[in-house]
C-alpha cells in the first residue's frame, strides 16, 4: 500500500508499505477513503515531537470502510463505514473511566505518533469499540473528517474548558483551522461577542464569514490588539479567551485581554516555554486551563452535522489525492500564502 512516512525532521517520503495487520482481538484494518493533515503534523515535521520516531506513517483522522476486525471486536464488522477517531480509547482503564481518553494508560494519541496513523491506505486501529464511529447513512465523508479531530479539539479544548457562555464574550487568538472551528463551536453556546483575532486579513474575513461580531489585526503588536479588545468590551476585557497558534506572543495576548473573573482555555501546541504574568493576574480571580483532547464530544457533534446544524466543510480548502500528499503538506505549511485551511486527502 501507499504510505506518506516520517523519516526524521524535514525529511517525508511516499513509499510502499505491508497492508498492517491484526495485532490484537481488539483491532480492526480500515481502508482508509479520505485523511487530512493536522498542525500536530507539522510539528513532528520540525522535530518537536519525540514520540514519533523516523519511518513511522503519519496521520491521526480520518474515514474508511472496516477491512478486518479482530475476534473481541462487538461494535463494527466488515464494510461498515467508519470515522476515525484521533484518539485511541481501551474504556477501561482508570484514565477511560474519568473520561480522560486522550490519557488512556494503553492508548491515547497514539495514531501516526507511536504507531503507524492513516495518512496511508490502510490503518490499523486499536480498541476499535471505543475509537470506531459508525458514519450515519448520508452523511458527508468529506465533512466527518473534520470531527477526527479538529473540531472535538475545538469544542473540548477551546469552548468547553473556555467556559463559554449565553451572552458571554469570547475572543479567539488565532485564527487558523483549529481557530476557525472553535468559533463554528463557540456559537452552539449563544455567546454575545466572538472577537477574532489574528495577523492575517484573509483569515479574520474567513471568521467574519463563519459568524464572529468584531475582528482585530494584531500585527502592529500585542498591545494594540489589547486595546482594540478593550475598546470592544467596554475596557472589562473577555470572559473566555482562547488561545489557538501554540506561541508565547499568543499566549501573553490573552492575560492581556481576559476579564477579571474570566478563563483563558489553551488549545495551541507549545514547542517552547512562555511566560506567565502572576504579578498582573494573581488577584483577578481568572481560571488557566489546558487539555489534549479526549473526543468525549465526538457523538455529540456527529448528531449536530447531521442534523446540519454543524458544517465544517467551508474548512476545506483544498483536495488531493494520497500520491500527491507531498504536495499537500507543501501547501498546508505554507498557509500564509497559500490561504489553506484544511486539505483534504483521497485515498
Amino acid at each position: 500500500m501507499k504510505a506518506f512516512v516520517y523519516l526524521g525532521p524535514q525529511q517525508t517520503a511516499l513509499q510502499d508499505r505491508p497492508k498492517p495487520k491484526l495485532a490484537a482481538p481488539t483491532d480492526a484494518i480500515v481502508k482508509v477513503t479520505y485523511t487530512t493533515i493536522c498542525g500536530t503534523d507539522l510539528h513532528i515535521l520540525k522535530g518537536e515531537v519525540p514520540s514519533c520516531a523516523p519511518g513511522r506513517i503519519l496521520g491521526h483522522e480520518g474515514v474508511g470502510i472496516v477491512d478486518e476486525v479482530g475476534s473481541a471486536v462487538t461494535a463494527f464488522k466488515v464494510g461498515d463505514a467508519v470515522l476515525i477517531s484521533c484518539v485511541s480509547a481501551c474504556g477501561k482503564c482508570v484514565n477511560c473511566r474519568r473520561l480522560m481518553y486522550s490519557h488512556c494508560t494503553i492508548g491515547g494519541w497514539i495514531l501516526g505518533n507511536t504507531i503507524d496513523g492513516t495518512q496511508a491506505e490502510y490503518v490499523r486501529t486499536p480498541h476499535a469499540d471505543m475509537s470506531l464511529y459508525p458514519i450515519p447513512p448520508g452523511a458527508d465523508e468529506e465533512a466527518l473528517v473534520m470531527l477526527s479531530d479538529i473540531l472535538p479539539t475545538a469544542m473540548e479544548c477551546g469552548v468547553l474548558n473556555g467556559r463559554v457562555q449565553p451572552g458571554s464574550s469570547v475572543a479567539i487568538v488565532g485564527c487558523g483551522p483549529i481557530g476557525l472551528a472553535t468559533l463554528l463551536t463557540a456559537k452552539f453556546y449563544s455567546p454575545a461577542e466572538i472577537i477574532a483575532i489574528d495577523l492575517d486579513d484573509g483569515r479574520l474575513a474567513v471568521a467574519k464569514r463563519f459568524g464572529a461580531t468584531a475582528t482585530i489585526n494584531s500585527g502592529n503588536g500585542n498591545d494594540a490588539a489589547a486595546e482594540a479588545v478593550m475598546k470592544l468590551t467596554a475596557q472589562r476585557g473577555v470572559d473566555t479567551a482562547i488561545e489557538a497558534v501554540g506561541l508565547p506572543a499568543s499566549f501573553e495576548l490573552c492575560q492581556q485581554i481576559v476579564a477579571a473573573g474570566g478563563t483563558i482555555a489553551n488549545i495551541g501546541v507549545h514547542g517552547i516555554k512562555v511566560d506567565l504574568h502572576l504579578e498582573k493576574l494573581w488577584d483577578r480571580n481568572i481560571t488557566i486551563t489546558t487539555r489534549l483532547v479526549d473526543t468525549v464530544s465526538t457523538p455529540m457533534l456527529l448528531k449536530t452535522l447531521h442534523s446540519r446544524q454543524l458544517d465544517p466543510t467551508p474548512l476545506i480548502t483544498h483536495r488531493f489525492k494520497l500520491d500527491q500528499i507531498p504536495d499537500a503538506y507543501e501547501i498546508f505549511a505554507h498557509a500564509a500564502q497559500t490561504h489553506a485551511l484544511k486539505v483534504l486527502i483521497e485515498a
